[in-house]
């Protein structure tokens, strides 16, 4: 066995995590439309952070109103958001848990209805109806990233996580498939990984050394290839900047779609890069106590938990306590995930997660 799951984490920035669990940022829809916090949603992450997850992190949130993704969606963009976040900050610390916020915009997934306008992305899109942005409008959502992670750091966060994955902006400029700028944020993958670099470095320098840092990557799916996030990932970690990487598989145990004849799954392929200093984190179809188990000992320092988190807010002590824990099965009750401290909204989203919960009864 390399890795206990209860054994505790010194990240390279000195911030230490009392086990190997971090809650999963789940999109619920459950904040005001302003980005404000709500009760639902405080309830739902410091329900988990009681149930011993070792880092608590928020659902994506936002740091331009423009770069929203959904309803309900907790935002990061406005000091007048502050207020809500230092009592969630403060209450998550209390259990003994990492409170991290994900660092978030939509790009050209921001829905038209929701944002009142086109969505922006690196390039004009027609397929999802998104305008290019301007080079003026790069530098100011440069700024946005950096001044949200500024203003996490003032509510009392422990760090952020910057998402870079699952197609949204960062995706995009990543992208060759959505990036077909000319200038210095598109073309050469050194070009169109500029702008995540640009905006890591700043958040060091401006929150400084002791600040937790994470990114999020996504190596399939979006225009992603995972020739070119192995790429990514590695220059991210001989940078020195960040303190950990979260790379969401969607199954980690599944072969890429990039190399169909490979004998290695997703997961074998980002265990090949030389993490340094750098802890890895990674999602996908980890659901059981020995599913934990098998990634924690191929070599991955701490576990992302979706799915079974939902299920059981106390996941995290059910599998230090039972090395052969498996969540409930599903489908389950609207009852039984309201005592798990989902609000009604969550529990209509998860609706379309085919199977996950029961159908009520006429």
């Amino acid at each position: 066995m390399k890795n206990n799951p209860s054994d505790q984490i010194t990240f390279s920035c000195g911030t230490k995590m009392k086990n190997r669990f971090m809650l999963a940022p789940l999109t619920n829809r459950q904040s005001f439309e302003n980005g404000k916090l709500s009760d639902e949603e405080f309830h739902w992450l410091t329900m988990r952070a009681k149930g011993q997850f070792g880092m608590v992190m928020t659902c994506a949130s936002h740091v331009q109103q423009i770069g929203k993704g959904f309803p309900g969606q907790l935002g990061i963009f406005s000091d007048d958001l502050i207020e809500g976040h230092k009592k969630l900050t403060k209450a998550i610390k209390a259990e003994g848990s990492l409170a991290v916020i994900q660092l978030h915009h939509a790009g050209m997934r921001s829905p038209k209805e929701v944002i009142k306008q086109k969505g922006v992305c690196p390039s004009d899109n027609d397929k999802h109806n998104a305008r290019a942005l301007t080079l003026d409008e790069i530098v100011q959502l440069k700024e946005d990233f950096i001044n949200a992670a500024i203003r996490a750091k003032k509510c009392g966060y422990n760090g952020v996580e910057v998402h870079g994955a699952h197609g949204y902006i960062l995706t995009q400029f990543l992208s060759s498939d959505f990036n077909k700028r000319t200038d210095s944020y598109g073309g050469s993958l050194e070009n169109r990984s500029r702008l995540l670099f640009e905006i890591i470095y700043e958040i060091r320098k401006q929150c400084g050394n002791d600040f937790l840092l994470g990114v999020r990557l996504s190596p399939e799916k979006f225009g992603m290839k995972l020739s070119e996030i192995k790429i990514i990932s590695q220059q991210l970690i001989d940078a020195k900047q960040i303190d950990f990487l979260d790379i969401s598989l969607w199954d980690c145990f599944k072969l890429p779609e990039e190399y169909p004849e490979s004998k290695l799954n997703l997961l074998e392929h980002i265990l090949q890069l030389d993490f340094k200093t750098v802890k890895l984190t990674v999602a996908g179809n980890i659901r059981t106590a020995v599913d934990v188990q098998t990634v924690l000992d191929l070599g991955v320092d701490f576990v992302t938990i979706g799915r079974s988190g939902i299920l059981h807010h106390d996941f995290p002590t059910r599998v230090m306590d039972d090395p052969y824990f498996t969540p409930v099965k599903n489908p389950v009750s609207v009852d039984y995930l309201k005592q798990e401290g989902l609000s009604h909204t969550f529990i209509t989203y998860m609706r379309r997660w085919e199977g996950f919960v029961e159908d009520e009864k006429l």
